[in-house]
C-alpha cells in the first residue's frame, strides 16, 4: 500500500474516532471539504501544509498520520546523517523529518530537498498555524513569502509567520534547507 494511501487512512479513522464530520474537519484545518474527501480517498497526495494542519486540527502529532505510531521519546531524541523518517509531499518536495519520535514537540525540524525547477511551473502556495525558520544548507532557494519573493543561498535564512502563503522552488540545481515548524 502506498504511504499516501495509509496517510488516508489514519486521517480517515482518527476523524471518525473524534467524531468528526468532514464538514468540521475541514473548518478546523482550513481545507475545502472537497479537497479533504480527496485526501480521505487516498485520490491525491498531501502538501505538507494541509498534512501538519489536519494533524493539529486532530489533536495528533505529524508523525502519528506519516507512521501511524505516536511519538513515545522523552529527554532527547539523537537522528544520525540521512536517518530522518522521510517522506515526500508532491513531486519536488523530500522531507527528512528530525525529531519524529520525541514526544509533546513544540517545533517540528526538517531536512527539505525541493528539487530543481525545469518546467517552471508554478507551485501552489499554502499557509498553516504558526510561524517558521528556513535555513539554506545547499543550493539556491527562490521563495514565495506573502506576496514578496526572495532569493536564499547557502548560509541565508528567513523567519517568517506561516500564515502567509508560501511557495519554494530551486531555479540553479536542487535546493537542501533545514526547516524548523513551530507550533
Amino acid at each position: 500500500m502506498s504511504q499516501i494511501k495509509e496517510i488516508a487512512i489514519r486521517i480517515h479513522d482518527l476523524r471518525e474516532d473524534l467524531s468528526l464530520s468532514l464538514e468540521e474537519l475541514s473548518k478546523r484545518a482550513g481545507i475545502s471539504i472537497e479537497e479533504l474527501e480527496t485526501y480521505e480517498k487516498g485520490e491525491t497526495d498531501f502538501s505538507f501544509s494541509h498534512l501538519f494542519n489536519i494533524a493539529e486540527a486532530l489533536g495528533a502529532d505529524i508523525s502519528d498520520l506519516l507512521t501511524g505510531e505516536s511519538p513515545k521519546l522523552r529527554g532527547y531524541v539523537l537522528v544520525r546523517s540521512g536517518k530522518g523518517l522521510a517522506f515526500d509531499r508532491r513531486k519536488q518536495y523530500h522531507y527528512q523529518h528530525l525529531a519524529y519520535n520525541f514526544k509533546n514537540k513544540k517545533s517540528e525540524p526538517f531536512i527539505v530537498t525541493v528539487e530543481e525547477d525545469k518546467d517552471g511551473a508554478v507551485k501552489q502556495a499554502h499557509s498553516h498555524e504558526g510561524q517558521e525558520f528556513d535555513y539554506v544548507l545547499s543550493g539556491l532557494l527562490r521563495m514565495e513569502l506573502g506576496g514578496n519573493e526572495l532569493f536564499l543561498k547557502e548560509g541565508d535564512s528567513v523567519y517568517y509567520d506561516s500564515s502567509l502563503p508560501h511557495a519554494m522552488y530551486a531555479p540553479e540545481g536542487d535546493c537542501r534547507f533545514l526547516a524548523v515548524v513551530i507550533k
